[in-house]
């Protein structure tokens, strides 16, 4: 069996994995491939499968599975994994960071010091106690955010047209509810045709005056330049991301639009996940060579 490791993975993956077979991260070698491992640089589309002519298995280190072309690999017959339960943690603590930074304005707070300039007066803050808070998706990730907000003192509300009832979110039953009454709003969905541009100019314009925009969920969940606008307006108050339409950004409206916070899509990339993700692979191996 040859596994190829087609994205950045933990280091000591490679050994874990030697005893189902060869592993490799040469990419040259996709047709032989029995197993591919990637994560979201790698873009399992039909060609990149058709390549692959002895591939068995995809496993997708992550939450997303909009990088990979699950119906057609399971067409040919390909079994496709992702690793959700990893992530959730390292992902929730990036994004309620990105929130608390920009009502503390840490980030013109460290630019000007390191400039050389002392802002004390122009720089006031706000707290993230007694706001509330909307998760837009309230699955691994936003349970995590959501414990993480209620334990700041913040009013957590959500909505998820999955769920009936939650332990520490009070649901709603519309997104138009969630955006008039939410101070955050943090975005926890996975990218489909449903949630693709789901803020835009008109669900801004539900949002409260000055509300700030979390996202950690996918960058093409927005229209950018509809955020954009919202930001340079005073619409929006921020918006907080590490995701975007691609990676790196390209002709990107939001990385010049004021009260910005970014990342360069980090979230799943802390060093705890990544030895998570590595084991919850060897499972999934072990599973499906046992099952052969």
């Amino acid at each position: 069996m040859l596994i190829l490791i087609s994205d950045a993975f933990a280091s000591n993956l490679p050994a874990k994995l030697a005893r189902f077979g060869e592993v490799t991260d040469d990419k040259s070698r996709l047709p032989e491939a029995d197993i591919v491992l990637v994560r979201s640089k790698t873009k399992c589309t039909r060609e990149y499968i058709d390549e692959a002519k002895n591939l068995k298995m995809i496993i997708r280190g992550g939450v997303g599975l909009d990088n990979v072309d699950r119906q057609y690999a399971q067409q040919k017959g390909i079994v496709v994994h992702n690793t959700p339960k990893a992530s959730s943690i390292a992902v929730a603590e990036l994004a309620f960071a990105l929130m608390i930074a920009v009502p503390n304005k840490i980030i013109p707070g460290h630019v000007s010091m390191s400039q050389g300039h002392w802002i004390k007066k122009e720089l006031t803050r706000t707290e993230l106690f007694g706001k509330t808070l909307g998760l837009i998706g309230v699955g691994l990730i936003g349970t995590e955010m959501a414990k993480r907000a209620r334990a700041f003192g913040m009013k957590v509300i959500a909505y998820d047209k999955y769920l009936d009832e939650h332990p520490f979110a009070e649901l709603k039953p519309t997104l138009d509810e969630v955006l008039a009454e939410a101070d955050y709003v943090s975005l926890h969905t996975p990218l489909t045709d449903e949630t693709k541009g789901m803020i835009n100019k008109q669900t801004l314009a539900k949002m409260k005056d000055g509300a700030v925009l979390v996202n950690s969920g996918r960058g093409k969940c927005i229209v950018r330049e509809d955020v954009a606008e919202a930001l340079h307006s005073g619409k929006l108050g921020g918006y907080a991301t590490d995701v975007w339409y691609s990676d790196p950004p390209e002709n990107e409206p939001i990385t010049s639009a004021p009260n910005v916070v970014m990342t360069p899509h980090i979230g799943a990339s802390s060093k705890e996940n990544l030895l998570r993700i590595g084991d919850i692979v060897e499972e999934l191996i072990e599973d499906f060579v046992k099952n052969q």
